[in-house]
Parts: C-alpha cells; sequence; structure tokens
C-alpha cells in the first residue's frame, strides 16, 4: 500500500482496495474485418450468453459484387459444426479439406453469414475458385436486408447437396430446376438431427466421434 508504505497479502485494511481499471475489449479477428458497409446483428440469444448473429447491409449492395476469400483453418474434419451456417471444403494440393472455424480468431466476417433456407431469402452464392471460396451477390441487397448463402450449382455438387436457385434474368442461361429441400432427409443416429445431405451428416458426425 503506498499510503502507509506496507506490503500485504491482499487489500490493505486501513485504506481500502485498489481501484482496478480493466483493459479496453478488443474486438475478435472475424469482427474487425467486416466491411464497413456491412453490420453483425444479434439474432437470438441462448443458454451461456451464445449469441446468434447474422451480417446485414447497411447501404444498397450491387449485383455481382464478390467478397472473401473466406477464412479458416484447413482440417481433414470439421471441429465446429453450426447448423445455421454452411459447411465448406475447398480441394488442396490433391486433398479435400473443411474451412473450419473453431473461433472468431481464426475466421473473418463471412464465418457469421448464415445459410439460406429457400430462394427467396438467397442473396448470395458460395463457390470454390483456385482453392479458395467467395462469396456473390446474386441480386441487389436492399438496406437492412440479411445477407444469406447457399451453393453454386458446381460447388453444390462437391458438396453433395442440392442446389437453392435464385429466378434467373433473361441475361442468366437458366440451370436445371431441382428441389429446393431435399424430401427424406439424413437423420443422425446418435442425437436425431437431420441434414440436407449425407456429407453435412458426415461432417456433423466427426463431432460425435470426438466426443466419445
Amino acid at each position: 500500500c503506498e499510503d502507509c508504505g506496507k506490503s500485504l497479502i491482499g487489500e490493505c485494511k486501513l485504506h481500502g482496495p485498489l481501484i482496478r481499471a480493466k483493459d479496453r475489449v478488443i474486438p475478435s479477428r472475424a469482427r474487425l474485418t467486416l466491411p464497413h458497409y456491412l453490420t453483425l446483428r444479434v439474432l437470438e440469444l441462448r443458454a451461456g450468453n451464445q449469441q446468434i448473429l447474422g451480417v446485414f447491409a447497411k447501404k444498397v449492395i450491387q449485383k455481382r459484387t464478390q467478397f472473401g476469400p473466406y477464412v479458416g483453418q484447413l482440417s481433414t474434419k470439421l471441429t465446429c459444426y453450426d447448423e445455421s451456417r454452411l459447411v465448406l471444403q475447398v480441394l488442396k494440393d490433391g486433398g479435400k479439406y473443411f474451412l473450419d472455424t473453431p473461433n472468431e480468431d481464426c475466421g473473418n466476417w463471412m464465418m457469421f453469414v448464415r445459410l439460406a433456407r429457400n430462394q427467396e431469402e438467397q442473396t448470395l452464392v458460395a463457390y470454390q475458385h483456385c482453392g479458395e471460396v467467395y462469396f456473390t451477390t446474386v441480386k441487389p441487397i436492399e438496406p437492412h436486408t440479411e445477407l444469406k448463402v447457399w451453393y453454386a450449382a458446381d460447388y453444390a455438387k462437391f458438396m453433395e447437396a442440392s442446389a437453392v436457385l435464385i429466378k434467373e434474368e433473361s441475361d442468366v442461361c437458366p440451370l436445371p430446376p431441382v428441389a429446393k429441400e431435399p424430401v427424406d432427409p439424413w437423420t443422425c443416429s446418435s442425437c436425431r438431427s437431420t441434414f440436407a445431405t449425407f456429407a453435412l451428416l458426415e461432417s456433423h458426425q466427426c463431432i460425435h466421434k470426438d466426443q466419445v
């Protein structure tokens, strides 16, 4: 204590505790990479203070705007699975790897983009180029609209997933029609969760194996 000149274990009984000044909280790497015309919003607060986030536009974003590449750790198995986010894989040196983002310090803002459930809410398409994954807008995005993504047609085949298609315009070659959602979803035998494709189910089951 600088007031009474004594070295003490704990606080000084005469002059009381020190006034603690906390460091400023530094945003994670993923949050710091968010473009200035996008913002994160808390959509849901779950047990344990877990926040479910979405990415929203602050101004009009033009069609054919490219974002990326997606930043993540290359892994042979998925360690962090979130049913509201896309599972992403890439080809590197002849091998197929997951783009894993176990925490916000090893990814960029694209890890917060949620998957589109149907063609009406899809605003982005995900695809692979030169071993990297990019998101590109498929239509103009109005302010306060959430960015939501699904696989491009060729990338959907690579991921063994169905394609969610945007209504094609006259200057775009239409893609073969496919079902928006699978009729018979894949079900996990451990927790009964359902998945659109076998690839997503297989990725999810890796988590159960690690827990065992």
